[in-house]
């Protein structure tokens, strides 16, 4: 297996636009959750949500293609940009083996909604021409391929909240078969519409707290639900003998990965968390770590009353616990690394969030710095772990793992470690 280097990221976030602010919003505990801007619609039953701010596509494209794109494509398009250029990468000199991998979620469905009410409601019986290239989940990925010169793989992969984490695993097998160099992995969502929030909310998946600041609290023994959050992120992956040959800055390593299905309900996890142990212990396979390795963990943790205990459980399970009947022995707990999850900062950006949770899982190995997670006050017997509340911990973290669990029963877990 080739060894694999990241050499750029980029991130559109409801706390910072950037991979610096992104990262800055994070230690200064920021909350980008407030009320619904995206929507006027007095009747929809949940009107908070994590939503970007100050966004100018003017800024990363042209004008005409703004009017082409949609908000999803467009904060994909401003991660990207922002990481090829930190990786310095000359797309030109070799195109073809220069590949893309677009994740998404929900691809335009706030574009469809929008153009749907136009079309019946409002009685204007004419679709623009540009509403199919703004709705389809892999112009995303056409559209940065255009404008950058990129000839080679090209993938958009839709598995639910694990959209960005399968991502990273389709460009590392592209790169370890050999059917390109560099591969450009770029994420977005904007899907904040009645309709999203109303059938969320049927299926009580949407946390009912009023106060948007302390709506996400995963973990948490008052969680209600998650939140939605919109943004991009895109990180550059290549192989290290191909960085190392163009003289690139080398970031970090891409140690393992992990992709698998619970085969098991729509919506539910497996109770018991089998499917998640497997993923993270196939991504362990793969770096030749074992679970004693990681030293801090990015969790799905979504603040869903059914998910997050799974999660947990899965977590104390890879670490050796068997016996869920009686308390978790301290020997036991003191060995799980440090557990967090930053989604009380930015609310779930679904498809994207598998590589913004990537990004602050290298940011942690780079600045020794652990994120909190954020509104954690009151424990959970079912979620017993260590969850850095309160403030950013300082720690020396070489090796990170992020999970993403997603509807259907997907699972994705990634794992960066530090570059020597």
């Amino acid at each position: 297996m080739k060894n694999l280097v990241i050499t750029g990221m980029g991130a559109v976030t409801p706390i910072g636009i950037g991979v610096d602010n992104y990262w800055q919003g994070i230690m200064d505990m920021k909350c980008g959750i407030e009320k619904v801007t995206r929507f006027d619609d007095d009747d929809a039953p949940i009107d908070i949500a994590g939503e970007v701010k100050d966004f100018d596509p003017a800024d990363y494209m042209t004008p005409k293609l703004a009017k082409e794109t949609g908000t999803f494509i467009q904060f994909a398009y401003a991660a990207a940009s922002e990481a090829i250029d930190q990786s310095g990468i000359d797309i030109g000199a070799d195109p073809e083996r220069i590949g893309i991998v677009m994740a998404t979620a929900l691809n335009g469905t706030s574009e469809i909604a929008a153009t749907e009410k136009s079309y019946s409601l409002d009685g204007k019986k004419k679709v623009s021409p540009r509403f199919l290239p703004k709705i389809l989940g892999n112009l995303g990925a056409a559209q940065i391929a255009i404008s950058y010169g990129i000839h080679g793989p090209s993938f958009t992969v839709s598995t639910a909240c694990s959209s960005g984490g399968d991502a990273i695993c389709v460009a590392a097998m592209l790169l370890n078969s050999g059917e390109a160099d560099v591969m450009l992995i770029a994420g977005g969502e904007s899907a904040h519409c009645p309709i999203i929030m109303s059938t969320l909310a049927q299926a009580k998946a949407l946390s009912k707290n009023p106060d948007p600041k302390t709506a996400c609290r995963p973990f948490d023994a008052d969680r209600d639900g998650f939140v939605m959050g919109e943004g991009g992120g895109a990180i550059i992956l290549e192989t290290e003998e191909h960085a190392k040959a163009r003289g690139a800055h080398i970031i970090c390593s891409l140690a393992g990965w992990g992709n698998n299905t619970d085969g098991y309900h729509v919506t539910s996890p497996r109770p018991d968390g089998s499917g998640a142990v497997k993923c993270m212990s196939d991504a362990l396979k793969k770096a030749g770590l074992k679970p004693e390795d990681i030293d801090y963990i990015n969790a799905h943790g979504t603040s869903t009353p059914v998910g997050d205990p799974i999660e947990v459980k899965a977590i104390q399970t890879l670490f050796g616990r068997t016996d869920f009947d009686t308390p978790m022995p301290e020997d036991m707990k003191a060995a799980i690394p440090p557990v967090s999850s930053t989604k009380g900062n930015t609310g779930h950006l679904m498809g994207a969030g598998g590589i913004t949770e990537i990004i602050a899982c290298i940011k942690t190995i780079e600045t020794g710095m652990i994120p909190p997670t954020l509104n954690y006050e009151t424990p959970d017997p079912a979620c017993d772990l260590d969850f850095v509340a309160g403030s950013p911990r300082k720690a020396d973290v070489k090796v990170a793992m992020s999970n993403a669990l997603g509807f259907g029963g997907q699972n994705s877990s990634i794992i960066v470690k530090r570059y020597e």
